[in-house]
């Protein structure tokens, strides 16, 4: 099993998307879903820059895996305006082992394809990607 997960596909579109929401802030979030019949990660849903923390949460399937990418506006102590590119690694208690398991297995090799995450967050349910948690990661 772990031979298969390591063995996912990273579809082009992933690279072209991070990209963009690095360079030109295009997006705010982007929601990756990992295609098991095809083996590969593939683009699932994508946050227009005004859309919230509040709508990266929506997004992500109360019992299956995902990983998203989530571009953190937030002002410092000293109201700096400041962002933080948060890797966000969802994967709810209630989703299937399987699941789990391949998305554990292939999380570092698909990170590394997107080059500029600075901050990687794990979360099991939504209090663990509470705003508060970004903030508090970001600063």
């Amino acid at each position: 099993m772990a031979n298969a997960a390591s063995g996912m596909a990273v579809h082009d579109d992933c690279k072209l998307k991070f990209m963009e929401l690095k360079t030109k802030r295009t997006y705010r979030f982007i929601v990756y879903k990992i295609e098991e019949q095809q083996k590969q990660v593939v683009v699932e849903k994508i946050g227009e820059p005004a859309e919230t923390h509040e709508a990266l949460a929506a997004s992500l399937p109360a019992d299956e895996c995902r990983y998203a990418v989530f571009d953190f506006d937030f002002l410092t102590a000293e109201d700096v305006p400041k962002s933080r590119i948060f890797f966000v690694a969802w994967s709810p208690d209630t989703a299937k082992v399987r699941s789990k398991m391949i998305y554990a297995s292939s999380k570092d090799r698909f990170k590394r394809e997107l080059d500029g995450i600075q901050i990687e967050l794990q979360a099991t349910d939504p209090t663990e990607m509470d705003l508060d948690v970004f903030k508090s990661r970001a600063t």
